[in-house]
């Protein structure tokens, strides 16, 4: 056993440089293919944290048209909803536009509770008693330093003016795909600003979020939400909070299924490229599988040890790739953390490593080992001669 795996490897790699290329080669498709299927799940990973207990309802023209806070006692009314909060998108700029960072106004009590945000208890208690304080996620405290008790002013661009918050709190997720880039303020302190310098916005939000009793009872209560609105002047549209994150993702829909295609491509071409490599050396040794048949090896023999070479050079690639995947994440997540907070790595993408890697090195191998195995010894010797 040990002398066949030694002949394996000594055939496999006779010819170094193009088994090293042939490796490097499935070793750069799998990369690729795990680097494109990690962004795209990153893009999806705000759908996929979405509970099924929890509705969005915002205005049916569109977000940017609000809807008015008498909305929600009406809400709260309705049979199946358990809890409701709400909030607005602020939009602020921190110093500078490059540090764009999701920052809302929100109702605090209730949102804290629709979500599982990892707060200290003396940070929260001073978040819910000081208005103009803020809780912002520990990567975006991370990204610019800040500790609890400093101010951050941002320019608003919807909300005209300079405003500052004091740093109340600083969250974790409790859930791995909670984002912790985010930046949240009450939203009385700006409600009681637009008051005085924009009255037309006052007592207005972007949307409700809404916790339901239990989940298959999400299609009913939207239906009733929207119903109830029906004919006003801000009627609305109430979806789950996945179908809501879903929306925005839709957009570039296009894009991702292009790099979903892409990542397919490359395999397609990395395969024709090892099968190429492989009918070059089994024809290259057709002296030695005459060899071969002439003390007894059997077409199956034949056949089972071209695939084997092949299979070793397609599972170093696969073993090279697994190992370089790790850093290059992390490598991508750190520099894409401020546009895709949520960067991490999925088990699935190793056993499509370990699968396409099989898969390439028996379709690679399998037409050149059978022609080698049934290629008669006399034609074998005629060919060599």
């Amino acid at each position: 056993m040990i002398l066949q795996l030694k002949l394996l490897f000594k055939n496999a790699f006779r010819r170094k440089f193009r088994a090293f290329l042939t490796i490097l080669s499935v070793t750069v498709a799998l990369l690729a293919f795990g680097l494109l299927q990690t962004f795209i799940d990153a893009w999806y990973a705000g759908a996929e944290a979405s509970s099924a207990r929890r509705l969005v309802c915002r205005n049916s023209i569109s977000l940017t048209f609000p809807l008015p806070l008498a909305y929600r006692d009406k809400i709260r009314q309705i049979e199946g909803v358990e809890a409701i909060t709400y909030g607005s998108w602020f939009g602020g700029i921190y110093i500078e536009e490059k540090n764009f960072f999701a920052n809302f106004a929100i109702e605090p009590h209730g949102y804290l509770r629709l979500y599982d945000y990892k707060l200290p208890a003396d940070q929260k208690e001073r978040f819910l008693r000081d208005r103009r304080s803020a809780v912002a996620g520990r990567r975006l405290v991370e990204r610019f330093g800040w500790r609890i008790g400093d101010i951050i002013t941002l320019r608003g661009t919807i909300f005209p003016g300079n405003w500052e918050f004091v740093l109340a709190g600083i969250y974790s997720r409790g859930t791995v795909d909670l984002d912790e880039s985010q930046f949240f303020f009450h939203w009385d302190y700006l409600n009681q600003a637009l008051k005085k310098i924009m009255p037309h916005r006052a007592d207005m939000v972007d949307f409700y979020i809404i916790g339901v009793s239990k989940a298959d009872l999400t299609t009913e209560v939207a239906q009733a939400i929207d119903q109830t609105f029906k004919n006003s002047l801000a009627e609305t549209l109430t979806e789950t909070e996945r179908s809501f994150q879903l929306s925005f993702v839709t957009m570039s829909e296009a894009i991702i299924k292009a790099i979903q295609l892409i990542s397919l491509v490359v395999i397609l071409i990395i395969m024709a490229v090892a099968a190429n490599t492989m009918a070059m050396s089994v024809r290259e040794r057709t002296g030695e599988w005459v060899v071969l048949k002439t003390l007894g090896f059997g077409p199956r023999k034949i056949i089972v040890l071209i695939l084997a070479e092949s299979l070793i050079i397609t599972l170093a690639g696969c073993i090279i790739a697994t190992a370089l995947t790790f850093p290059m994440v992390s490598t991508f997540g750190r520099t894409l953390r401020n546009y895709l907070p949520i960067f991490r790595l999925k088990r699935e993408i190793f056993y499509f490593y370990l699968a396409a890697s099989f898969l390439v090195g028996v379709v690679a191998a399998i037409i050149p080992a059978c022609r080698a195995a049934k290629i008669p010894i006399a034609e074998a010797l005629r060919r060599i001669a």
